[in-house]
């Protein structure tokens, strides 16, 4: 009886050594097995799918991930108050997603508390860091920021803007008074007046900081870039959320133009006439952003507790050219842009 029970051990063992030599590691950041089926969560922004802007390009780049590399992808959105972010975050993990994705900046201020109950799980955020203010990685270091320069987007915004106006008179609409929205309207004001220095630029915002139903209002945001309209705004740039579609309602409505973000919105917008005043688009490419970040954590090659920047080098932000509104003055925010990425031109962050 002893021989055999020696013996099992034996077995035991061997079988255990041979089932470590067989496994793949997925690296110290994260990584789907060999044999393992991709599990991509993502937890939505205010509005959720559907707000034709953020959250549907973050949800473009998980499916073209999914597509490519097989697997399932599994995305929830926030009740009206988006008061349950943790439990989204929670309850992918739960149910075995890695990577899970945050959507939002909203979501720094719970993520690293989740990624540290869920050491083994790869989260990533968009629009915030993966460390905290200390520069200390959240979590158990298991969280990478996904960031973007978006204040060079928007300072070429504001030169389409300047370039195209024909009152002098442009206006910027921020959904929520954040440091990060506040970055879109640095950006913008700067653009504009490198161009004309006596531009007039009004700028407001939907809503305070703290309250986050400004991204998804576009009754107000029809009412607030209205009154800009009213006052001889000719162009209007959003960073907005899904209340943009209220400032495109609102430019109808006036005979006006108006600058969309994040995604290509005169390709999404349903509206026929909101899509003949979508002069061009500020391109944030969280879908490009989201992709790459699935990709690479398929691979193994994900570092949490750090930051990724996308800017103009990178492709990471620009403008659309869609509906040949601004085609006419391409070469001249082709130089705009040249002076950025070489380092002539140093766009401000904060209004």
């Amino acid at each position: 009886m002893k021989a055999a029970a020696l013996l099992l051990a034996g077995s035991m063992a061997l079988a255990a050594c041979a089932s470590d030599e067989d496994t793949s590691a997925g690296g110290s950041g994260g990584g789907s097995s060999s044999g393992d089926d991709l599990m991509v969560g993502i937890a939505y922004d205010t509005g959720g799918r559907g707000d034709k802007s953020f959250n549907d390009s973050a949800y473009a780049g998980a499916e073209a991930a999914v597509e490519e590399l097989g697997g399932e992808l599994e995305d929830l959105t926030p009740n009206d108050d988006a008061s349950n972010r943790p439990e989204l975050l929670t309850q992918l993990a739960e149910q075995g997603y890695d990577p899970v994705i945050a959507v939002g900046f909203a979501y720094g201020d719970i993520i690293g508390d989740i990624a540290a109950d869920f050491p083994d799980t790869t989260f990533a955020i968009i629009d915030s860091s993966g460390l905290d203010a200390d520069g200390n990685p959240l979590g158990e270091g298991n969280v990478t920021g996904l960031q973007f320069a978006s204040e060079q987007g928007s300072f070429l915004a504001g030169v389409a803007a300047a370039l195209k106006t024909t009152t002098n008179h442009i206006g910027f609409v921020g959904g929520v008074e954040t440091p990060l929205i506040q970055t879109f309207q640095a950006g913008f004001d700067a653009g504009a007046t490198s161009v004309k220095p006596d531009i007039v630029v009004d700028n407001a915002y939907i809503s305070p900081n703290g309250d986050f139903t400004g991204f998804s209002d576009p009754a107000r945001g029809q009412i607030v870039a209205q009154g800009m309209y009213d006052a001889g705004a000719d162009i209007i740039y959003h960073a907005a959320g899904g209340s943009g579609t209220g400032v495109f309602e609102a430019a109808a409505t006036s005979g006006k133009r108006a600058i969309g973000v994040d995604s290509d919105q005169y390709e999404t917008v349903d509206d026929p006439a909101q899509q003949a005043v979508i002069m061009t688009s500020m391109l944030k490419r969280v879908d490009n952003a989201v992709e790459l970040f699935i990709t690479d954590f398929s691979e193994g090659s994900v570092e949490g507790g750090s930051d990724i920047v996308n800017d103009l080098s990178t492709d990471g932000v620009g403008l659309s050219y869609s509906g040949g509104f601004i085609d006419d003055i391409k070469t001249q925010i082709d130089d705009y842009a040249s002076q950025i990425t070489d380092g002539t031109i140093t766009v401000p962050t904060t209004p």
